[in-house]
């Protein structure tokens, strides 16, 4: 079957999220299953800096504001995708630095409706076959709002391919006004409830909701969270109606990157055949939380197997990542046990100046370092004894099947993607042999830490810590299961 996968951003090439991980990992995993999948993103300035064998296919003419865009097709080879990574070049939209979807001051870029509505409409063009090829997508395949407009325009042309739209996060909506929606030159005939209108202005998000022929999310336990008014955004009513067309397929991970027996930022590699002779993996994650330590300056000398457990955390700081139950928390369990903290993301400026100013205050036992690093991120991973995701909300979440990959249980909040692939370490499932990490329901700094002091208890009993980080690292976590269910759901 033909795939046009259309997305806004996708590793390596450029990425923001999870979405970027997804559009890497997910065409591939169709890939190795028989299918023909080709990815279309937008020719940022980053990404052309980063693909090579640039070679224009065509180029059509296509309404903007006020302007008529010259929008070219370029072919690019990407290793894993080979001579099948199509991207959309115009310049005037997409030729800039940094973040793709805000500028360096924080804020959206004001054009933001003109440039994904472009976007989507030369991926509806490429919808038609691929200019110069007579290669013909079957299904095009988007994702999230920047790609919402997608499924609308291929819905005006006959024949068409079948559409697929992913929700990413429903925290993002794309919402424009109705000047945005007249001035795009989009069909009045759209301007209604039962289309992209939405509380006074306009919705991509919407828009691939009720345009596409099937919509998906990333797991399943938020496909049912998003038809209620907590998780909703106000779109629970829309979601509700979509009826059997909605369904949750849990993301994957790519198990080559993030896989602690080949990790190359690691300084010892380690895996679950380790974790099964218990000396060997108690010695590579040791190995691995000393350098840690060590790099960010925290106390590492003479440090010993079950002693000082290290948590982390990655992620945006943001109310929906739970930082603030982070930062409510840490004081109590720095005064109350022997851990430290380390902290890797960037986000709202009084949530980074709060961990920084805990920091400063907690030297010894708390590092925090604002912005991202890959290379940090795999170390933290495999370095720390527990990592912490208490967020409100987590559509799949990657993080916590990146630590359940590296032995590093996560605790999580009951809720989305998160309940669905941490098993809590209640005694029965201990005994069992199910147990993978530490769940609380509670979305408060107190249920929080009793979570962790849970687990810093197991984290004193070696055997008992063993069986648990062999039970998270055993977990099935890469793409090849969902990629089945999203093979199906394109049969279907």
């Amino acid at each position: 079957m033909n795939i046009l996968f259309a997305a806004s951003e996708a590793f390596p090439f450029i990425k923001t999220g999870g979405l970027g991980d997804v559009a890497h990992s997910l065409p591939i995993a169709l890939n190795e299953l028989g299918e023909d999948v080709r990815l279309v993103l937008p020719a940022y300035r980053d990404v052309l800096a980063s693909v090579d064998s640039l070679k224009e296919l065509g180029f059509w003419d296509l309404p903007g504001i006020g302007v008529t865009h010259r929008v070219r097709v370029l072919q690019a080879h990407q290793d894993e995708l080979g001579d099948f990574l199509y991207l959309i070049d115009v310049p005037s939209l997409f030729d800039r630095p940094g973040n793709p979807y805000v500028h360096s001051g924080g804020f959206n870029w004001p054009d933001n409706a003109e440039r994904f509505t472009v976007f989507s409409r030369a991926v509806a063009q490429l919808s038609k076959g691929i200019p110069g090829t007579d290669w013909v997508p079957d299904v095009v395949h988007s994702h999230d709002w920047q790609t919402g407009l997608v499924s609308a325009f291929i819905s005006m042309s006959y024949p068409r391919p079948k559409t697929v739209f992913t929700i990413h996060n429903m925290a993002y909506d794309g919402h424009f006004s109705y000047a945005d929606f007249t001035s795009l030159g989009l069909p009045p005939e759209w301007w209604s409830s039962d289309h992209v209108e939405f509380y006074g202005g306009f919705s991509m998000l919407k828009a691939g909701m009720v345009f596409s022929d099937q919509v998906t999310t990333v797991s399943p336990t938020y496909a049912r969270e998003i038809c209620t008014p907590e998780y909703g955004y106000r779109f629970e009513g829309v979601l509700q109606s979509l009826g059997d067309k909605l369904s949750g397929i849990l993301n994957g991970i790519d198990l080559e990157t993030w896989n602690p027996e080949t990790d190359s930022h690691l300084v010892q590699n380690y895996g679950i055949s380790d974790a099964k002779k218990k000396k060997q993996w108690a010695a590579g994650k040791l190995a691995n939380k000393q350098a840690l330590l060590k790099d960010v300056a925290l106390p590492y000398e003479g440090l010993a197997e079950g002693k000082a457990p290290l948590l982390g955390f990655i992620g945006r700081l943001v109310e929906q990542k739970g930082v603030d139950l982070v930062t409510s928390m840490l004081p109590e369990l720095f005064s109350t046990t022997d851990a430290m903290v380390v902290i890797l993301g960037s986000g709202h400026m009084s949530y980074e100046a709060e961990l920084l100013s805990l920091a400063a205050q907690y030297p010894s036992r708390l590092h925090v370092h604002i912005g991202y690093s890959e290379d940090l991120a795999h170390q933290i991973e495999a370095g720390c004894d527990l990592f912490l995701m208490p967020s409100r909300f987590e559509p799949c979440g990657l993080n916590q099947m990146y630590s359940l990959r590296y032995g590093t249980p996560p605790v999580v909040n009951f809720t989305g993607g998160l309940a669905d692939t941490v098993t809590d370490a209640s005694d029965m499932a201990l005994q069992e042999k199910t147990a993978s990490g530490f769940v609380f329901h509670d979305v408060n700094a107190d249920a929080l830490l009793s979570a962790v002091m849970r687990g810093l208890e197991i984290y004193r009993q070696p055997e008992r810590w063993k069986q648990l980080c062999e039970t998270a690292m055993q977990q099935d976590l890469g793409w090849e299961l969902s990629a089945k269910k999203y093979q199906e759901l394109y049969n279907k």
